[in-house]
């Protein structure tokens, strides 16, 4: 009987911790959330467009998760007609359906984007058969760069896990985060604290990071204080808080990735994830969307300011999907107005833009598959 009552608590303890991982996808939001009704614009830099070679030395991946043209616009739209996205002058667009189903989930949009091979969805990096796939994080790794991973997310998540773990579902948030203390990355930062040191097996992940070297923060008034070495910083429990809780965590941390990263001569490989774009998609709810395409916005931002002057630094954002089917019914551009409905709360299988800038950003012109980008990405970095 104990022992029955001891599976049980697992298993309820367990279903807790996947409730707390996805219970955005469940969200709902009221019917006054599908009208973001404007805020005070941020100005939006133009930056140069000449750079010091045809191949690119760094490479930094910016995905939002669930973002689509008509977030994008909305984005346009409530920053009052302009965002730092607008500096990409080379576009495309990805199909992005996975191995097994028309409409991908993050894991197998994820996996594509970081590996160059279609799955199944659910899986980390893994291929139909369940066998581990190079990323191209690992082999930036193998071949002498830096490397760093950012989410508003936990970093366990589906989107980040798919650049460093091997896992067959996504799901397997503990072992995911284990599989971080297999790699040689520089920097991460995002929330997902409880799969490294609240663990079912009792082990204690930092502890065995702080041994390997790395400075560990909480804090992200002490994480932009960085400046070099290895960094992990796990700013929550699970998941970091909306925009008004998390303040500007991605921006912040993607600004101090970039600097620990960029000590290195031999270059870097960074991927940002702005994950709640397609949690607002999955709440069917505009003000969220529009506020995290802002934060995200801000982001590519950072990412561009540093490419434009190091000029050896090739930005490419794109998305593994898009969430909710948005469509702007409505909306005014001086007052950053946006009106919006949604015919689903899950992902759609529409293509999704590309946008790049820097040194290789033409070979992103025109539609492809999402595994494109990855091998696109591979063989302006690293030759093969």
């Amino acid at each position: 009987m104990v022992h029955k009552l001891s599976i049980l608590i697992l298993v309820f303890c367990f279903g807790l911790t996947t409730f707390a991982q996805d219970a955005y996808m469940d969200a709902s939001a009221e019917e006054k959330e599908k009208t973001y009704s404007g805020g005070e614009a941020y100005d939006v830099k133009t930056f140069t467009q000449e750079f010091k070679s045809e191949k690119p030395k760094n490479i930094i991946l910016l995905i939002g998760d669930g973002m689509g043209i008509t977030q994008v616009f909305s984005g346009i739209t409530a920053n009052k007609g302009h965002l730092f996205l607008e500096n990409c002058k080379h576009i495309g667009f990805s199909k992005t359906q996975s191995a097994d189903k028309f409409i991908t989930d993050s894991a197998a949009g994820g996996t594509a984007l970081s590996t160059g091979t279609r799955t199944y969805n659910g899986a980390i990096a893994v291929d139909m058969d369940k066998k581990p796939l190079k990323t191209i994080l690992e082999a930036a790794e193998e071949n002498g760069l830096a490397t760093g991973l950012v989410s508003s997310s936990a970093i366990t998540h589906a989107t980040p896990a798919s650049f460093i773990a091997h896992q067959p579902q996504r799901s397997m948030y503990e072992e995911i985060a284990s599989d971080f203390l297999k790699t040689d990355i520089d920097v991460f930062i995002g929330g997902g604290r409880d799969h490294f040191i609240a663990r079912k097996d009792n082990v204690n992940l930092v502890d065995k990071l702080i041994e390997k070297g790395y400075r560990y923060e909480e804090d992200m008034n002490n994480v932009k204080k960085v400046k070099k070495g290895k960094l992990v910083a796990l700013i929550d429990d699970v998941h970091p808080g909306r925009l008004s809780e998390r303040g500007d965590m991605l921006p912040v941390a993607t600004k101090t990735a970039i600097n620990i990263l960029s000590k290195n001569d031999k270059g870097f490989f960074l991927m940002v994830e702005g994950s709640q774009i397609d949690w607002g998609g999955h709440a069917s709810s505009t003000i969220y969307i529009v506020e995290d395409m802002l934060d995200f916005d801000k982001v590519i931002g950072k990412a561009l300011e540093f490419a434009a002057k190091d000029g050896e630094t090739l930005v490419v954002i794109t998305a593994d999907h898009e969430t909710g089917g948005m469509a702007i019914t409505g909306g005014v551009t001086k007052e950053g107005i946006v009106k919006a409905e949604y015919p689903t709360k899950g992902h759609t299988a529409v293509m999704v833009p590309i946008f790049a800038y820097g040194p290789g950003a033409k070979e992103f012109i025109g539609i492809m598959d999402n595994t494109d980008v990855h091998d696109k990405m591979k063989s302006l970095l690293l030759g093969n």
